[in-house]
Formats: C-alpha cells, sequence, structure tokens
C-alpha cells in the first residue's frame, strides 16, 4: 500500500504532466474536496474538476514541496501552480497549501487553501484587486466556476 508521501508524489507529478487520470486514481471513490474557487465537492464533481482544468489548462506549469506528514492519516504539502487564466488570458501564479487526509492507501478528503484576493487580482486585473476581498465577489467567482463545472460534466 503506497505511503501518504508517495501518494502526494504521485498525485501532483501526474498534474504537473495534467494527467488528470492517474490523479484521480489516488482518490477514494468518495472523495471530498474543498477550495477557495469551487467550494465543497464530492466523487464525480471532484474527477470532473481535475479532468476540466488539465484539459483547459493553457501554459501550465506545477511545481510542489514540503511535504508533511502530520500523523498517520493527515500530511500537507506546498504547491505552486502557473497558468493562463482562460477567461482573461492573464497568468496567474497560484501558492496553495493542500491538506489532505488518508485512509486504506487512497486520499479521501483534499482542501486546497489560498489567497482568492490574490488569485482575482492576477486573474482579473485592477477589478479582481479592488474587489477580490468581497464575499460577494468571491460568490461570484464560486458561483462560475461550479456553473463551468456543471456545464462540462454534463457535455463530456
Amino acid at each position: 500500500m503506497p505511503t501518504n508521501e508517495d501518494l502526494i508524489n504521485t498525485f501532483y507529478t501526474a498534474f504537473s504532466k495534467l494527467d488528470y487520470a492517474t490523479m484521480n486514481s489516488c482518490y477514494s471513490n468518495d472523495i471530498v474536496f474543498n477550495d477557495p474557487t469551487f467550494g465543497l465537492l464530492k466523487a464525480n464533481e471532484v474527477r470532473s474538476m481535475w479532468q476540466m482544468l488539465c484539459s483547459n489548462a493553457k501554459d501550465f506549469s506545477l511545481t510542489y514541496g514540503n511535504i508533511i506528514q502530520l500523523d498517520e492519516e493527515y500530511s500537507t504539502c506546498d504547491w505552486v501552480a502557473t497558468y493562463n487564466f482562460s477567461k482573461t488570458g492573464r497568468q496567474v501564479v497560484n501558492k496553495i497549501r493542500a491538506n489532505m487526509k488518508f485512509a486504506d492507501g487512497k486520499i479521501i478528503e483534499h482542501s486546497d487553501a489560498f489567497s482568492l484576493h490574490k488569485w482575482s487580482a492576477q486573474a482579473f486585473g485592477f477589478s479582481g484587486w479592488l474587489l477580490g476581498w468581497n464575499k460577494l465577489f468571491q460568490r461570484k467567482i464560486q458561483n462560475g466556476a461550479r456553473k463551468n463545472l456543471l456545464i462540462w460534466m454534463e457535455n463530456k
């Protein structure tokens, strides 16, 4: 059975290659995911999100490190994704802390933490910088991301 660190390495190595199938193979069938952009996703929504993001990625690169095993169930790591945001074409360098829970050789919970304000300033420019701290603006970003995911899931 792979260790937590093995799973993290497999997941982020695959992500760096935009290999969503391998990424998704690291997850349990009932995976739960949460981040500031998409909010709470479950099972097929999570797998579809990675497929959508990997399929649409432009000028993408990823680095990761600082893997820390907190105990037998929980680990964290830091990762940085650099890409062009599809809606605006602007380059984003997103610095993220991943928190993962493991059971039976799979990731069963995954949450990514990052500043949505910093992300929106990069993705949307001045308007993102000006409004990115605002909960209504953040909810608009999240609703748009979820809508795009639902459309993706319907069309695949």
